[in-house]
């Protein structure tokens, strides 16, 4: 009896031990398999997280390409009335540009016209600054300055030449000069002579004498006297005037300024009707005089 209770009990503890073997594998099976679920289930979180940023930043985009769209379609739009407006405009674009043409042209000839204006103006300066200074010698042309500026005839002669020194008396010397210059004014008998004194900036010391505007018009009064009385120039023709030493071509703070300033100019001016004459005539005129200058 003893033996078959020892026998049984052997059985029943080995079912039992047999039995807990196999509950523990399961258990261990169960735990591995609910770690697995969890790792899938937070990498399917992760998965649909990172889905869900694509499908928002996908919604975001598909927005801004509807509102671009809409932008090009009103840009469009504005585009087409800009171009239908343009259309409409072109014919009075094209007379404007016509018109426009047409102003360019008359600008252009004008121009032209001034050109060959001033050719002639040249040419005649050369004419008459060729005529005036024929008979003068080189010595004479370096106390004898001649200009022409627009037809008019600017003759500067310095008072070294003319006067002695403080004086409105002309010099034995000067007599020479005056007449070949007197015999250019007399190949133009209908110019008008004006006969202009100025001086320097240094005062006078003469009892007889003021100022520098007293001995700047009676040296021109000198000049136009000798033109008439010793010349033969008609007096009508003649003006005298004194401009002082309010004229200067040079400044007066030097001594070759001052001696430029002290001069006598003569200026003989065309009339009107002479003159139109001689640009006519200039440019043939000028070539000939410079073929002989």
């Amino acid at each position: 009896m003893t033996n078959r209770r020892i026998i049984t009990m052997g059985i029943l503890m080995s079912g039992i031990f047999l039995a807990s073997c196999v509950s523990n594998k399961k258990y261990t099976a169960l735990q591995t398999q609910h770690r697995d679920l969890a790792e899938q289930y937070q990498k399917g979180q992760l998965d649909l997280a990172e889905s869900r940023a694509k499908i928002k930043s996908l919604e975001d985009q598909l927005e801004y390409e509807r509102k671009n769209n809409a932008s090009l379609k009103e840009a469009l739009g504005r585009l087409q009335g800009s171009l239908d407006l343009s259309i409409n405009q072109n014919s009075q674009g094209n007379a404007n540009i016509s018109k426009l043409v047409d102003e360019i042209n008359a600008s252009n000839k004008y121009i032209q016209h001034l050109v060959n204006t001033k050719n002639k103006s040249d040419s005649l300066n050369v004419v008459l600054t060729n005529n005036l200074t024929r008979s003068l010698s080189r010595e004479e042309l370096r106390d004898v300055d001649v200009k022409v500026l627009k037809g008019v005839v600017y003759i500067s002669l310095s008072d070294n030449m003319l006067y002695k020194s403080g004086s409105y008396e002309i010099s034995d010397q000067a007599g020479e000069t005056l007449s070949k210059i007197a015999k250019i004014i007399q190949d133009y008998r209908d110019y008008e002579v004006l006969i202009e004194g100025n001086t320097d900036t240094d005062p006078i010391a003469k009892t007889n004498i003021r100022n520098n505007w007293d001995l700047s018009a009676l040296r021109a009064s000198s000049v136009v006297q000798a033109l008439q009385n010793q010349y033969g120039v008609d007096p009508k023709r003649l003006t005298a005037g004194g401009r002082g030493q309010y004229n200067p071509v040079a400044e007066n703070n030097t001594p070759d300024g001052k001696a430029r300033n002290r001069r006598t100019q003569i200026i003989i001016t065309p009339k009107l009707d002479q003159f139109m004459e001689l640009i006519d005539k200039a440019p043939e005129s000028a070539t000939e005089s410079s073929s002989g200058f």
